[in-house]
């Protein structure tokens, strides 16, 4: 069984910098999670990161990205209609769940597994100066399987306008994803 790494040792904040260097090297080095680089890092800063917070008491997570108008993706998605593709914001959501799955102390890459369901409501458009997503873990698996399921919900300027329930995500060793080709 994976061991956790105790509250005390770990940060309960990230800002960008901390987050590429996740992204380059894992948050506690190779063999453990890598975020994405930028431009696929959909968030720019972690606010908040608690193992016993959100709505069931397992875990939150609070991010947020900054939205200009120069943002890579309004330039193609689409000409004439620049919006944030939705997929963007929800990866947001499954790269923060595996996030916190790392942060815990477990090992592995992560890989999304899927959500129950998803409803957007709004969208992104370079009108918007701030997206927030907020995680709430509802069961994070330490054992052989190492998996966490949250729910979560991405606010443009404090709207909410995505909502994704039981957002999953996995930690793999490289035998698994051999073995799995995941």
């Amino acid at each position: 069984m994976s061991e956790t790494t105790p509250t005390s040792e770990r940060r309960h904040s990230y800002d960008k910098e901390a987050l590429i260097e996740c992204g380059m090297h894992g948050l506690r080095g190779p063999g453990t999670a890598q975020l994405p680089v930028p431009p696929m890092l959909m968030f720019d800063r972690i606010l908040s990161i608690t193992e016993d917070g959100g709505k069931h008491g397992k875990g939150q997570v609070i991010a947020e990205l900054d939205i200009t108008p120069d943002l890579w993706f309004f330039e193609c998605h689409f000409p004439g209609d620049p919006v944030m593709p939705g997929c963007l914001g929800l990866d947001a959501l499954w790269q923060l769940v595996g996030f916190f799955l790392t942060w815990g102390g477990s090992p592995g890459h992560g890989r999304a597994l899927g959500a129950g369901q998803i409803k957007f409501s709004g969208q992104v458009q370079p009108s918007v100066s701030l997206v927030r997503y907020e995680i709430d873990i509802r069961r994070a698996m330490r054992g052989r399987l190492i998996l966490g399921i949250a729910d979560g919900v991405m606010f443009a300027d404090d709207v909410p306008i995505y909502k994704a329930s039981d957002l999953r995500v996995g930690l793999f060793s490289q035998d698994q994803l051999s073995a799995t080709g995941l």
